[in-house]
């Protein structure tokens, strides 16, 4: 009896090492560069703006800050500007009603929400109705009447229901005009897998789903989206354009993170390929005559990602005489920074030079740094913010949402003044 109990004890104390030996290498591969995420934000916006490095030309401000996680950004017909407090369960107005670049106000415009994100307005064409106001929570999609005068969601209606929990919480939205002349619009909704990389069983995981403003014929709009978070229409071409985050635990360098043009009925990939229609052979095992990605079957990612960047908000600089015009048609995407990349990545907005259709020459187009200094410490192991939304005016203003430093910035074009 003895005997056996030493057995089991050496096996016990043998495992117990293996599982640490496991833990420490899986930390050291994965997990070391977790520290801009965890470190604590900057103490102060003096503090932000001090660090912060914007592209010759513009100046950045504080336009709102005392706020917990903003995410999603949008404007109401009067341009007054809203965001998602998804941690909190809010949405809120922030009001410039003396136009100084600073929110004279947080009016609560719908609370006691769960993780709401996606933010879209819908105002008729033809006067005379209220304009509606659609929030995409965890698990539904509502539209509410929406009071101007008193920054107010009203009458709440559920049209679509979501699958809840998983990896992935946010859901994003997109009012979408038909492709189709005299065609009625649409709403996407965009929702992130319930893991890293899966076969998903719910239908509407790892995809962009499309449905009637009313909420009625949802179908998928477009498959293989493992977390597009964000989606913006091109203001020429009218496409659909995402973000979308790759699977982790590929490395440091793989996959890329990807910028895509979202076509209806197309697959881009997820959990099979990523990038330019790269085999995932590391989670697809199995053999096939030909390479399962490659076109029509999947679409390759339009604009490839340093990894671990985690691209969020984008937004497109318009043909507006507010903006210089070496810069239209540029693309702005805010990198939120790696979680789990031993030497750490993004923590800042990227400018994209692209023409009126979006291409570009070459094999990837220009990109610039247009703002850092997010990113701090002597081996960049601290974050003193993360950028998150982007929403770009046609009257010569942008908006960044931090949902680490809790503010959102006001970038505006000076000339040099």
């Amino acid at each position: 009896m003895n005997t056996i109990r030493k057995i089991f004890r050496y096996l016990f104390i043998l495992l117990f090492l293996a599982g640490l030996a496991y833990a420490g290498w899986f930390y050291w591969q994965n997990l070391r560069g977790a520290g801009p995420v965890i470190s604590k934000p900057a103490a102060n916006t003096d503090e932000l703006l001090k660090n912060l490095k914007i592209e010759s030309g513009f100046l950045i401000s504080i336009f709102a800050d005392n706020l917990v996680n903003p995410r999603v950004l949008i404007h109401d017909n009067s341009g007054n500007l809203f965001t998602s407090l998804t941690s909190e369960g809010k949405v809120v107005a922030l009001p410039d009603k003396n136009a100084d670049g600073k929110a004279d106000d947080v009016k609560i415009v719908a609370e006691g929400l769960k993780n709401p994100h996606g933010l879209a307005f819908y105002c008729p064409p033809a006067g005379g109705k209220r304009c509606s106001l659609y929030i995409a929570e965890e698990n539904q999609v509502a539209v509410y009447d929406y009071d101007e005068t008193n920054f107010k969601a009203l009458n709440k209606k559920k049209i679509i229901d979501l699958p809840a929990g998983g990896n992935h919480f946010t859901r994003t939205l997109l009012i979408a005009p038909s492709d189709e002349p005299g065609g009625k619009e649409r709403i996407l909704i965009s929702m992130g897998s319930t893991c890293n990389v899966c076969n998903e069983e719910n239908i509407a995981r790892g995809k962009i789903m499309a449905s009637d403003l009313d909420g009625k014929n949802l179908e998928v709009f477009a498959a293989g989206l493992r977390n597009s978070v964000f989606m913006t229409l091109h203001p020429i071409t009218g496409q659909v354009w995402a973000t979308e985050m790759g699977r982790d635990l590929l490395g440091d360098d793989l996959p890329p993170d990807e910028i895509n043009i979202i076509q209806e009925g197309k697959n881009y990939g997820w959990p099979t390929c990523f990038g330019n229609n790269i085999h995932d052979t590391a989670f697809d095992k199995n053999t096939y005559v030909r390479n399962p990605c490659m076109e029509p079957f999947e679409m390759p990612s339009l604009i490839d990602i340093p990894a671990h960047s985690a691209p969020l908000g984008l937004g497109f600089i318009p043909e507006s005489k507010a903006w210089p015009q070496k810069y239209w048609h540029n693309l702005f995407v805010a990198y939120h920074g790696s979680w789990n990349r031993t030497q750490p990545t993004g923590y800042k907005v990227v400018r994209y030079e692209l023409d009126s259709s979006g291409d570009y020459e070459g094999n990837s187009p220009k990109t610039h740094d247009f703002i850092t200094g997010w990113l701090q410490g002597e081996d960049k192991d601290s974050a003193i913010g993360r950028p998150a939304g982007i929403l770009v005016l046609d009257n010569g203003l942008m908006y960044i949402s931090d949902d680490k430093a809790g503010v959102i910035y006001l970038v505006k074009y000076t000339g040099g003044q």
